[in-house]
């Protein structure tokens, strides 16, 4: 039998403690059930596939000049990529945030364009047009020299398919972002700079990071918009899935597999190290503004007495 007890401050409460999140324990064991089926066994295999390859061969494989030159390339691009993004994307992002102009609504759905575009049509796309004969490879080509079929076809790719992940982490972030926050400032004497940086960035800071990360993890494990525009030459612009796609072809499961394992580590780190980045900044700014919010109580506190 339930008994029911009168509480303090006017709430009801069981001598049965109730959870406060009904279905705790089910809902967490379909997740990790999920997440295992979907993330970890796979992964897992991974590493035991790779773990047939001794040491020695293990940094035979890594070690190679044509390994190392993807290597480069992949992780160099993908976080070009990202930092270019991360300028355009903020752009972007306040543009379409703050301003109202004819079109805004065909620029904000255009944006979203590289998550349901097949990246094989997009990369064919990209070849076309950056091509030494394409609409703007044959007139860019003079200038800049080749496009298409090079390291620079690679970054115009991966920045392609990583520019949502900065914008749509970003605009949120503005949307919610108090604009009497700028008024405090201007009338404080800051210039548009001082507010930008010194009031917004840092409220954007983590949401920046966050799509950051996102876009470097995009385009680190991207192939299918990457090998139609990169030409695939070996020590030149060879990407690192390209080079596992070669070895599995070449029923070399265990090189491919020790190629895997390297990728999965240095983009667990990376992430790792942009998402503690970014915890970090969060925190800041939250003690900051924890801080800033209870010396204006104070001062209007000690205003308010006689």
């Amino acid at each position: 039998m339930t008994v029911v007890r009168f509480v303090g401050k006017g709430f009801f409460s069981s001598s049965r403690s109730a959870s406060a999140v009904p279905g705790f324990g089910l809902t967490l064991g379909f997740s990790v059930t999920y997440l295992s089926l979907l993330v970890l066994i796979p992964l897992s295999f991974v590493f035991v596939k790779a773990s047939d390859v001794s040491y020695a061969q293990w940094w035979e494989i890594i070690l190679a000049p044509r390994t190392m030159l993807a290597f480069r390339l992949t992780f160099g691009m993908a976080f070009l990529a990202a930092c270019i993004n991360a300028i355009f994307g903020s752009i972007l992002a306040w543009v379409l945030v703050r301003y109202h102009f004819p079109g805004r609504r065909v620029v904000d759905a255009l944006i979203d364009l590289p998550f349901a575009l097949p990246t094989a049509v997009a990369g064919i796309s990209l070849a076309a047009i950056y091509a030494p004969n394409g609409w703007l490879g044959k007139w860019l080509s003079p200038w800049v020299g080749p496009i298409a079929f090079t390291p620079t076809g690679v970054l115009i790719a991966l920045t392609f398919i990583g520019l949502p992940f900065v914008v749509r982490t970003i605009q949120p972030v503005l949307q919610e972002f108090e604009p009497e926050q700028e008024q405090a400032a201007a009338c404080m004497g800051a210039n548009r700079w001082q507010t930008i940086s010194k009031v917004v960035f840092p409220a954007l800071l983590p949401a920046l990071l966050t799509g950051v990360a996102l876009s470097c993890a995009r385009a680190v494990g991207e192939y299918g918009s990457v090998i139609f525009i990169a030409g695939n030459k070996p020590l030149e612009s060879e990407i690192v899935a390209l080079l596992i796609a070669i070895k599995l072809e070449g029923f070399d499961y265990a090189g491919a597999s020790a190629l895997a394992v390297v990728m999965l580590l240095l983009s667990f780190a990376i992430l790792l190290v942009i998402n503690s980045l970014q915890w970090w900044l969060q925190y800041r700014h939250s003690a900051r503004r924890h801080v800033s919010t209870s010396g204006a109580s104070k001062t209007v506190t000690v205003g308010a007495l006689p």
